[in-house]
């Protein structure tokens, strides 16, 4: 019976976040076209694209006390409750001015769907297949970048079509916050320790980054090579003299990586110890850093070293999420995980800053350096003892 239950429970759980992310990758391109179509200028329409990732980051420290306060299911259905409510009013309304405040109110429940979705899949997986589960999980979750945008592309995005792919998306966005109601109470898994009551908000996840701070030096390279090389690979491309749309396929080959090696990483992870296959992707990654000096010699290799890239960061970023299941239940799980949501947006966000500057100093030699510099540190973090 509880096999069944937990079964059903990652079910609902995968199901959700799939609908969810995928009318999320849906409305916001189209929302972005929208303003631009009516005439805003890119600062503005680039202000509203920030409004979510400001309202991920102000809503981060405060998961563990939305998690305490209703918790795990509850806030999970909540997650999804907000989004949808934002998705219809800016469906509904004409005020732009509106809409910032609702893409930064779903960017606040977004850090919340965020963690406690994935808090959720390592708490209920069971301990022997944690890793294959959490695996399957980012693979779902990248390939909603996908769809989304591919359904959107197919629909539409001007004039009776737009209006009808945005009421696709709210339907979509429905879907997912009806399927989160079907996600179980997670009870305590036998092999779970009972630790202390643990602190909320920042003094948390202060705790969290004092009791793991290898997990941060993960998860900052994990957004490093897999969210920040995308804002950096299409400069790359042009640098090199590859075109606009070669460059953009160097983007297809990042997300390719990151799609299929979180499976298999995730169920190796359930078989080798943690420590060398966080070694092997370091040095992996370093060795395809490097080589990216023959890339003028033979430019279809930098295809090869985007998805092996975009592989080290979606490897990285699951290792780090079974780690965490092993680690404990409840908001000390919440704690770790936004430990290294924090530490993968950052490492997102230094990677095209950095990048842009290792291009400017050399189109040659810059970006090699920089990318195989960031892969020993991670070598040199995962060798200590």
């Amino acid at each position: 019976m509880q096999s069944a239950r937990i079964r059903r429970g990652l079910a609902a759980t995968f199901l959700s976040t799939f609908f969810s992310l995928t009318s999320l990758f849906m409305f916001f391109p189209l929302l972005l076209f929208t303003l631009k179509g009516m005439g805003l200028s890119d600062a503005t329409v680039g202000l509203v694209a920030s409004a979510e990732w400001l309202g991920l980051a102000i809503g981060t420290p405060f998961v563990a006390h939305w998690v305490s306060m209703l918790g795990l299911r509850r806030a999970f259905v909540m997650s999804g409750l907000i989004p949808f409510a934002s998705m219809l009013c800016i469906t509904l309304t004409p005020w732009p001015a509106l809409w910032l405040v609702l893409i930064m109110l779903g960017g606040i429940s977004g850090a919340m769907r965020w963690i406690v979705a994935e808090t959720t899949v390592t708490q209920m997986a069971p301990a022997h297949v944690r890793g294959r589960v959490v695996g399957l999980f980012g693979t779902m979750i990248s390939l909603t970048y996908v769809v989304g945008p591919a359904l959107l592309a197919w629909i539409g995005t001007r004039g009776e079509a737009a209006q009808f792919a945005r009421w696709v998306a709210v339907a979509l966005s429905a879907t997912g916050l009806a399927l989160s109601t079907a996600v179980p109470s997670i009870r305590t898994a036998p092999d779970a320790p009972q630790p202390i009551a643990p602190r909320l908000g920042l003094p948390g996840i202060l705790d969290a980054f004092r009791a793991a701070p290898l997990l941060m030096v993960t998860g900052a390279l994990g957004g490093f090579f897999e969210a920040g090389s995308t804002g950096i690979l299409p400069l790359y491309g042009l640098a090199i003299g590859l075109g606009e749309a070669k460059s953009a396929m160097l983007l297809s080959a990042c997300g390719l990586g990151g799609v299929l090696v979180m499976a298999p990483v995730g169920a190796l992870a359930d078989r080798l110890p943690h420590r060398i296959l966080y070694i092997v992707c370091s040095l992996v990654t370093a060795t395809a850093s490097i080589t990216m000096l023959l890339v003028p010699v033979w430019p279809p290799l930098a295809y090869a070293i985007a998805f092996i890239w975009g592989a080290s960061g979606g490897a990285l970023y699951t290792l780090a999420m079974v780690d965490i299941g092993h680690r404990g239940q409840g908001v000390h799980v919440v704690n770790f995980t936004s430990v290294l949501v924090l530490s993968y947006t950052l490492g997102g966000t230094l990677g095209p800053l950095l990048g842009g500057i290792a291009l400017t100093i050399s189109t040659h030699w810059g970006l090699p350096f920089m990318m195989t510099l960031a892969a020993l540190v991670g070598l040199m973090a995962f060798t200590r003892k």
